[in-house]
């Protein structure tokens, strides 16, 4: 798990922490619902990336039009495909919705489904 000081390290710019933000809520909501645990996920990594409301305000009024926003950096993109699956398995189920989000995201950034599963499986227990 990435700690607080490698989101500051390699989210060092609004646009990257909102960008990530972003992609977090998309994998959220992507089972239509958004229940206690992820929620308070989402709250939490806000805090860390010190969003607020009025931040990410424009996100949540237009999710229909979002999609991910995929980082250059390698690091990065592990260390958000790590937290994407740690927001999926918040409710210890996973939505297939979810996990093809993931999925594609991880397709996106050059993983293979394999890398996923594994992520998964790591991060789930």
């Amino acid at each position: 798990m990435a700690t607080t000081t490698s989101f500051d390290e390699l989210l060092n710019t609004p646009q990257k922490k909102l960008a990530f933000f972003q992609n977090l809520i998309l994998v959220a909501v992507a089972d239509k619902y958004l229940d206690k645990q992820e929620s308070d996920f989402l709250v939490d990594i806000g805090r860390k990336l010190h969003l607020t409301e009025e931040d990410t305000r424009p996100i949540a009024d237009n999710l229909p039009l979002l999609s991910f926003i995929i980082p250059e950096e390698g690091l990065q993109k592990t260390m958000e495909l790590q937290t994407l699956v740690m927001m999926v398995v918040q409710d210890g189920h996973v939505a297939e919705a979810e996990y093809n989000l993931c999925l594609d995201y991880a397709r996106r950034i050059g993983y293979s489904k394999e890398m996923l599963d594994d992520f998964l499986k790591e991060l789930g227990h």
